[in-house]
Formats: C-alpha cells, sequence, structure tokens
C-alpha cells in the first residue's frame, strides 16, 4: 500500500493531479478541497489510498489526514464508492461533512449531487457513532457558510466541463448582485448556467 507520494506537480485540475516522483508520473484522483490546498507547481507531498476493484486499480490524492480519514469512512458505507465519497468531500470540508453526520442533518447531505435520502441516512447511521468516539460533538445549530454554498456551486460547474476561472466569475457576479444571499447552491448553477 502506497501512504503519500512525494513529488514535483506536473499537472493539476480539479479533478486530479499528476505528480513526477524520481521520473514516475502518479495520477491522483482528489476532491475540491484537495485542490485548493495543494499549489499549482512546485514540490508537494501527497497522502494516498489506493482503492483496489476488479476492473481498477485507483489512486486517491489527499493534502492532509483529516480527508483522507474521513474518505475511509465514507467508502465503508454500503453503496458509497470513492467516486461518490470524492464528490462528498468536494462539496463540503471535512468538519461540516462530520458536522453534518453527527447531527443527523440528512438535507445538508442530500444537497450533494449524488446523495440521495437512504444514502444521507445510511451514512449518517454508520458513521455517526465511529465520528463521536474520534470527539466529534453536536452543534445545536449548524449554519452552513455562504462559502460552502459557493464551493458546492463552483465544484458542480467544474463537473459540468466549465473553466474553473469562467465558473467563479460567473458566482461571483450572481453573489455581488445578491448582496451575498444566496441560500443554495442550485440556484448559484442555474444562475451561473444563464450567464455563460
Amino acid at each position: 500500500m502506497i501512504a503519500f507520494i512525494e513529488g514535483t506537480i506536473e499537472e493539476k485540475n480539479p479533478a486530479y493531479l499528476v505528480v513526477n516522483c524520481q521520473g514516475v508520473g502518479y495520477l491522483l484522483h482528489i476532491s475540491l478541497n484537495t485542490y485548493n490546498a495543494v499549489p499549482d507547481k512546485g514540490t508537494a507531498r501527497m497522502l494516498t489510498l489506493q482503492v483496489i476493484r476488479e476492473d481498477a486499480h485507483t489512486l486517491f490524492g489527499f493534502a492532509d489526514k483529516e480527508e483522507r480519514e474521513l474518505f475511509r469512512h465514507l467508502i465503508s458505507v454500503s453503496g458509497v464508492g470513492p467516486n461518490t465519497a470524492r464528490m462528498i468531500l468536494s462539496a463540503m470540508t471535512p468538519a461540516e461533512i462530520k458536522a453534518a453526520i453527527v447531527n443527523n442533518n440528512i438535507s445538508i447531505l442530500q444537497s450533494i449531487k449524488g446523495i440521495g435520502a437512504k444514502s444521507a441516512q445510511r451514512i449518517i447511521v454508520d458513521l455517526k457513532d465511529r465520528l463521536e468516539k474520534e470527539g466529534v460533538f453536536k452543534e445545536e445549530n449548524l449554519l452552513i457558510t455562504d462559502n460552502t454554498i459557493q464551493q458546492e456551486a463552483l465544484s458542480a460547474l467544474v463537473m459540468l466541463g466549465f473553466a474553473k476561472n469562467s465558473a467563479q466569475k460567473a458566482i461571483a457576479a450572481i453573489l455581488k448582485k445578491h448582496q451575498g444571499s444566496v441560500q443554495s447552491a442550485e440556484y448559484l448553477v442555474k444562475e451561473a448556467l444563464k450567464s455563460f
């Protein structure tokens, strides 16, 4: 098992990273959180997790231990595969995901593309006790920040094939128009699609 890879960043985009480690290029599938945490150029030390399936050996990269551990937890849930786990980690920060789970906040998990009511419930049932044992405590009022909504919208637009810079400009223009008070990522995405 490969625990980490350290080398020069050869290619970086929101879905993957190519790291040159002594002449071997490793393709690491990453979340948007990791994408934002890793420099565009230079050297990087990426924590990794290899997922082996019948048809593929895939390497996932993470900027920190917290994200990798949460990824492990998520893929242990029945019905949540590595790509779904990566989508969840792209939509929210690890702290926000953990808080949503321990607070039984199904609606926040359902707001992530590809997560339905049953999947959200299964994630909560399977992971709540584990996360509480790790020291994640309930909060009475869990609020999702505008930044999270922006990240979700940006993630969705990038996955749809739009350039990150164009998507960021479109989102910024919409937020400026509404003075920052946008209630959902869906609304941001719909409005941004009209501007392209």
